[in-house]
């Protein structure tokens, strides 16, 4: 039995899965699931969802239960997967829809829509987000690619958090119904899309049920914004101090209202607002949340008439501030209604009631119309930029069936779930169709379904005649007293005999007796069950009006947006036709949609909610239950099962089942179809239980694909034990023939080893034996060798002593002679040797006599010689030996100083030691003079423009070293002259014109007013005769000096930029009096004016450098005094007047 399992396990692990029937938990495809029922379908919903398979399909349609947790199962390995993959190929998914309308656009041709319905909190928000982001992993690369997906993605956020907000059911629910239109190239990458929104609940803005918060952005805005804007936005952080923010679900566990905030702003940015744009926007959504802090008191008028008074007018005083609306304007138009019928005006007051009427009606189209620009700006942003063909998909995600107890369903329910009707009505016909033209195309019998149509709810809703929104239009616009009542009566009568109505005012006496519907209410037999409407508020929300002078204030706000928003205000162009009503303009828009969706190929997504708790693991199955009623579910399963209910292309029908057939296992050489008739006939299968079509094979009922699906399981573990046995045995013989072969190959290498160390054996005794024998040998040699040495060394020796024997008797002989020979010879050296002695003293007294006269004469001459040049030799040696001790010292000097020079750089001060101290001077000569060669070596490289840039530095540093505190930091700074290049910049020509000279410096300075201290801007001008100030913005020439009339120039020793310039007295430019100037070019402005003045008048001009100078303002002298101080703009001297006499500078 374990190996049994373990063969299970490995056949499994070893299969690959190629159909939704593989390892299928409950059925994948409620049109297989047998036995059909309410229970039975229930059930394998609740089997799948506990096993976290949140998806399960009905044909092409995809059931999504919300899960309320994250599940591994949208990773982009699982994108991977579900690409390019059949629908039924792998697991139901959302993927697999995703994949196969995007394929469908992208290789068909066809546009697509992909329906996203379900109540709120099913998950319809997460699953049209899941679509989106599958689609753009899946389509193309590229930058301009990527910033189209990321742009249509990112709009999302922005929607969610003005349109979105926290209910019972849900904390994150859309408010409002959305279809996206993507739109693609040939390609298949995204072009841009278009987003249309439907029936925002914008009475959330003013009033909220308990337990539920308003639009997420109120929210967002407060805990995330920084204290400096929300200071800009004049809202506080605190969530009490706003009426029309509910206390009681302000924070939401789990939701990060500061983070999203950052996120949605980025994604504005991201989309394409721009920073005024969203300023404006969030500026709108402050003033609608301080709308509901206005608060109303009751004042009685002369004429007895009730009016109303704002009681605080604080914050209509803030709310005008952030939207540029006359304060006074608002407040009438709180107070006050104006009606105009052709000619005629009449004002009327306002009551408080109706004044928080009007308060309210007013944030709400605020916020309202807000969102909508919103809608537009986005659509502006993604919106496809080229105007090649596009292929679209469609991405519909609106609330679905809503039904409330206690007869809590009012208007929004009502036009909610008429919009579900007309979605349900589509569905059923799309479906059939579709069913139908599949029929067609595969040459399939075509029988009629019966089904339920809603056709007659539709009409009952919509009909222009007689349908409840053309009666309630046809109410708003009676005149006289018009109430919900009346409405109610109106559709008693109208609509009484509908099988589909009910009203407990009816005429029909079957309801008089229903104490379960109460008077002001009526109940509608849905698609989806029986809904209970009260009919109170039907009116005023069908009219959702807002009074004209309201519109009017808002048009001449001078906020841009607020004005847009507001066209109607505009008295030029005012109408007195009565704008249209919500459900007509909801009915338009219906139809528009569906006539838009009619045109695409449907893709349905259905959302189930599994609790209301929220949390995860819970199937509660009576509200799944409900929502399978209200969807229509069980209707969708038997419309398509009614004719087959399981269809596969001959393809991979054949490869799925063609082991249950030796004929076509494994390999089937003819057409697929002929293959899957020949399996079908082995198999002995009814011939009503399926047919064949021009493609696919067509079964009706499931029992039989089970049945397929069972034998194929059976024959799948046998084909397993099969290949089990095979490769067993396989794998037995290639352990055999593989061990042979290794004691084969042991073996011999066994016999070679064994061989090697026989050898080496015989060969080791063979060079013993060897070794003996050569010894032998060699011994044997050796004797005979030393026998013979002996007997010859005998004979040598015998001969060696006769022949001594004979040796010494001749040298006795020998010796005998030689001594006879020997005395006579001694005897005669001796007498030699007196003989030579004797002549020798003799030479020897003779020699040293001559030597004694020649040393005697050598002296004398000597001593002659040193008297006669001793006098000569005294007087010059000294000065001979000096001369050519220096002239040595000197060379030596000169050679290391040769070795020792430093660099051709004026800057280099480096210099070589002084080597003797009587070489000081010539050493310092020396040093100047090298240093005069190299700068004049450095100077010939310089152009004459250098030179003159030289030369001005130069007279700078004459004039400014040691003396302005500003000098060091100019002179690293190039000295430019035509700061403004007035040449060249077309606002200057007028002042180009004027001026004829050629211009030296032209330099914007600060012109300091003696009244007040304060800098005025001047373009400061010098040529060669004159000084020029002009106007900075008209170009217009102010004051024009010649150098002859200025005198002096006065400055601080102090780090600034201020300077006066002297005029003569008496002279036509000193009528007004000196000049006080600033400048950032303090030195150089000053450099060259001292330089032109020079080589204009051939004087020097006087520059005067004190921190306290007098200046010449018309008749009066005033003190400018310079001191040291901390400022308030950081390092900028500022000038301040401290009486009529004194102008302060305060330096840093």
């Amino acid at each position: 039995m374990a190996w049994e399992s373990g063969r299970k396990e490995k056949m499994a692990k070893m299969e690959v899965k190629t159909s939704l029937l593989d390892d299928m938990i409950g059925v994948g495809d409620m049109v297989l699931l047998e036995p059909l029922n309410e229970d039975s379908f229930i059930d394998n919903l609740k089997k799948r969802f506990d096993h976290s398979e949140v998806y399960t399909y009905i044909g092409s349609v995809v059931i999504s239960i919300n899960p309320y947790r994250p599940l591994p199962i949208y990773t982009p390995e699982k994108v991977e997967e579900y690409r390019n993959r059949n629908f039924y190929e792998l697991s139901p998914h959302i993927f697999a829809l995703s994949d196969e309308a995007y394929r469908s656009l992208r290789d068909q041709d066809k546009d697509q829509c992909i329906l996203i319905t379900g109540e709120s909190g099913a998950g319809k928000t997460e699953a049209s987000k899941l679509v989106m982001s599958y689609v753009a992993a899946v389509c193309g690369k590229g930058a301009e690619v990527n910033q189209v997906k990321e742009q249509l993605l990112q709009s999302n956020p922005v929607l969610e958090a003005f349109g979105n907000a926290k209910t019972v059911r849900n904390d994150n629910s859309s408010r409002f119904g959305k279809y996206m239109d993507i739109e693609f190239d040939f390609k298949g990458d995204p072009l841009g899309g278009v987003i249309s929104n439907y029936l925002l609940e914008k009475s959330r803005v003013v009033k909220q049920p308990r337990g539920e918060r308003n639009f997420h952005i109120f929210y967002q805005i407060l805990s995330g914004a920084s204290e400096d804007f929300l200071c800009k936005l004049k809202l506080e952080r605190d969530f009490s101090r706003y009426n029309y923010l509910g206390l009681d679900s302000a924070r939401v566990n789990g939701v990060d209202d500061a983070a999203n905030f950052r996120t949605v702003r980025n994604a504005m940015q991201i989309v394409g607002f721009m920073d005024h744009e969203t300023q404006s926007v969030f500026e709108v959504v402050a003033a609608v949340l301080k709308l509901g802090n206005i608060e109303f008191k009751p004042e009685s008028r002369v004429n007895g008439l009730d009016e109303s008074k704002i009681k605080d007018k604080n914050e209509l005083k803030e709310i005008c501030e952030l939207t540029g609306i006359d304060q006074s304007v608002l407040e009438r138009a709180f107070s006050f209604r104006t009606v105009e019928a052709k000619q005629e005006k009449v004002s009327t007051t306002l009551n408080v009631a109706q004044a928080y009427y009007a308060r309210d009606a007013l944030a709400k189209n605020l916020y309202s119309r807000l969102f909508s620009w919103l809608v537009t700006r986005i659509n502006e942003s993604i919106k496809a930029q080229t105007k090649v063909r596009k292929k679209v998909m469609g991405v519909l995600d609106i609330y679905g069936f809503e039904i409330f107890e206690n007869a809590d369903n009012s208007f929004e329910q009502f036009i909610i779930n008429y919009c579900n009707e007309k979605l349900q009505q589509i569905f059923i016909e799309l479906t059939l169709k579709e069913e139908q033209e599949e029929y067609i195309r595969e040459g399939i019998e075509w029988t009629h379904i019966e089904y339920f149509n809603n056709a007659i709810i539709c009409d009952l809703i919509e009909n222009n005649q007689t349908g409840i929104l053309a009666m309630l239009d046809e109410e708003c616009l009676r005149p006289g007293t018009v109430t919900d009542e009346t409405f109610l009566e109106k559709l008693n009568q109208v609509c009484a005999t509908h099988q589909h109505f009910e009203s407990r005012m009816s005429k029909c006496s079957r309801f008089l007796n229903d104490t379960s519907l109460p008077h002001s209410c009526f109940r509608i037999q849905h698609y989806a069950g029986k809904v209970m409407y009260q009919v109170e508020g039907f009116v005023d929300k069908n009219n959702d009006l807002l009074y004209r002078d309201l519109s009017q204030a808002m048009w001449k706000a001078s906020h841009s947006l607020i004005k847009a928003l507001f066209p109607e205000g505009n008295p030029a162009k005012i109408n007195l036709k009565r704008p249209p009503t919500a459900g007509s303009q909801f009915k338009a828009s219906v139809a528009t949609l569906m006539k838009n969706l009619q045109t695409k190929n449907p893709n349905y997504i259905r959302c189930i909610k599994p609790n209301d708790k929220k949390a995860a693991h819970i199937f509660n199955d009576a509200l799944v239950c409900h929502q399978i009623r209200y969807l229509g579910l069980l209707e969708n399963v038997r419309v398509r099962r009614a004719g087959y209910a399981f269809r596969q292309a001959y393809e991979p029908c054949l490869e799925r089942y063609k082991m249950l057939c030796k004929q076509t296992w494994p390999h089937w050489r003819g057409p697929a179809r002929a293959g899957v008739e020949v399996l079908f006939n082995e198999l002995e299968i009814p011939e009503e239980e399926f047919s064949f079509g021009r493609s696919k094979i067509f079964i009706r009922n499931p029992r039989t694909l089970f049945k397929l699906e069972d034998l194929r399981k059976q024959r799948l573990e046998d084909l397993a034990t099969l290949i089990e046995k095979i490769y067993r045995g396989w794998k037995c013989r290639t352990r055999f023939l593989l061990m042979k072969k290794s004691q084969i190959v042991i073996a011999a290498w066994y016999r070679r080893y064994a061989q090697q160390k026989k050898y080496q054996k015989i060969k080791s005794s063979a060079i013993v034996v060897q070794s003996y024998i050569r010894g032998w040998k060699a011994r044997k040699l050796l004797r005979e060798l030393k026998h013979q040495k002996r007997c010859n060394e005998a004979a040598t020796i015998i001969a060696a002593y006769w022949h001594g024997t004979q040796a010494r008797r001749e040298l006795r002989r020998l010796k005998e002679e030689a001594r006879n020979k020997h005395s006579i010879a001694v005897i005669w050296a001796y007498w030699l040797g007196y003989k030579a002695r004797r002549e020798l003293k003799r030479l020897k007294e003779e020699a040293r006599r001559k030597h004694a006269v020649a040393v005697i004469w050598a002296y004398w001459l000597g001593l002659k010689v040193r008297r006669e040049y001793r006098k000569f030799f005294r007087a010059n040696a000294g000065r001979k030996i000096y001369e050519f001790t220096l002239q040595r010292l000197m060379q030596k000097y000169f050679l290391e100083m040769k070795n020792k020079m430093p660099s051709l750089s004026p800057i280099d001060k480096n210099w070589p030691a002084r080597p003797y101290l009587f070489l000081d001077s010539t050493h310092k000569e020396l040093k100047r003079i090298f240093h005069l060669w190299r700068c004049k070596k450095y100077r010939d490289q310089f152009t004459d423009q250098q030179k003159l840039i030289y030369e001005e530095k130069l007279e700078a540093s004459e004039l400014f070293k040691d003396k302005k505190a500003l000098y060091p930091a100019s002179v690293g700074q190039p000295f430019q002259g035509a700061y403004l290049e007035i040449s060249k910049n077309p606002k200057y020509k007028k002042l180009k014109d004027a001026v004829d000279e050629k211009i030296i410096i032209a330099e914007v300075v600060n012109k300091i007013n003696r009244a007040n201290g304060k800098a005025t801007s001047r373009i400061f001008l010098l040529t060669k005769n004159n000084v020029l100030l002009a106007d900075q913005k008209s170009g217009n020439i102010k004051s024009e000096v010649p150098l002859g009339d200025v005198t002096k120039v006065s400055m601080s020793s102090q780090n600034d930029g201020f300077f006066a310039v002297h005029l003569k007295e008496g002279s036509g430019a000193a009528v007004k009096g000196d000049f006080l100037l600033s400048s950032d070019h303090l030195i150089e402005m000053a450099t060259k004016l001292y330089r032109t003045t020079l080589s204009k008048t051939k004087q020097k001009l006087n520059i005067e450098i004190s921190d306290e100078f007098l200046v010449q303002f018309r008749q009066d002298k005033v003190c400018v005094k310079f001191i040291q101080g901390s400022q308030k703009n950081g390092n900028i001297p500022t000038c301040k007047r401290k009486n009529n006499r004194l102008l302060e500078v305060a330096v840093p």
